[in-house]
């Protein structure tokens, strides 16, 4: 029977040893449960105390600001400000009894003008008496020649009539004439990003003629590395043509591929 019992394997206490580690589990789950209690109350405490010193020095900030004195500079400022604001008050009443005394004489002038003008009465002016012819003027009249010839006051007026034409041409002939020009900002192309564009300007600027003016000019990016040239001019309109200039431009063919007019402007 020992035998059997030896040769067989089994667990002969393993209820008490269930229960022994059961009962050693439930211990260490209440151990670490009142652990936990104590941690969180103990933070608990801590941020209870936190805000309590905090608002302590917040009201200690407080009392301070109260208590304090106010400095003497503050005060004086403060006077002369009061000061300031009595003086535009006194100013505003002043200038409001004016506007009001203004306003009432206005208004009583207003009422004698419009009395006056009712009352009047409109009176025509009496026409004067033609006066009677002296007898000087009788003697000069019985001298004048009504049968005389026209011919002679014709030619004189002609004759003044003529210096008076000559007169007036010669005058307009010394008054300076306006002279009409145009600003313009013309677009210059290129054939490609190998063009020289500085000896293209300067072929360009060998173009001159009465009332033409080369201005300021520079380099515009168009597109893939290509730039075309922006350059201004003005010119006359009664001695040079826009479309004479661009035909002209467009000449030099070895730099340049089209003319374009980017702006025209009166001056």
């Amino acid at each position: 029977m020992a035998t059997t019992l030896a040769a067989d394997r089994f667990w002969v206490d393993k209820a008490n040893c269930h229960n022994a580690e059961r009962q050693y589990y439930e211990y260490l789950s209440k151990e670490g449960s009142a652990a936990n209690s104590q941690c969180t109350l103990v933070s608990e405490i801590a941020k209870a105390r936190e805000h309590i010193k905090n608002s302590l020095e917040k009201m200690d900030g407080i009392t301070t600001l109260t208590t304090s004195p106010v400095s003497g500079e503050v005060l004086d400022r403060v006077a002369v400000i009061e000061k300031a604001n009595a003086d535009l008050r006194q100013l505003v009443e002043s200038l409001k009894s004016v506007c009001l005394e203004t306003q009432t004489r206005i208004t009583a002038l207003e009422k004698k003008v419009n009395a006056e003008l009712s009352n009047k009465a409109v009176v025509a002016a009496p026409v004067p008496a033609p006066a009677a012819p002296s007898k000087a003027a009788a003697d000069e009249d019985d001298d004048v020649d009504l049968f005389g010839s026209e011919d002679e006051e014709d030619e004189e007026a002609a004759r003044i009539r003529e210096e008076r034409l000559a007169a007036y041409a010669a005058k307009k002939s010394k008054k300076p004439q306006l002279i009409a020009k145009s600003s313009l900002i013309l677009d210059v192309k290129p054939w490609d990003d190998e063009t020289d564009l500085k000896v293209m300007e300067t072929e360009i600027r060998k173009i001159e003629t009465d009332g033409l003016l080369w201005g300021a000019s520079k380099f515009v990016p168009v597109a893939f590395g290509i730039q075309k040239l922006s350059i201004s001019c003005v010119v006359e309109d009664e001695k040079v043509s826009i479309d004479w200039l661009t035909e002209e431009i467009e000449k030099l063919e070895e730099y340049v591929q089209s003319v374009d007019v980017a702006a025209f402007n009166k001056i």
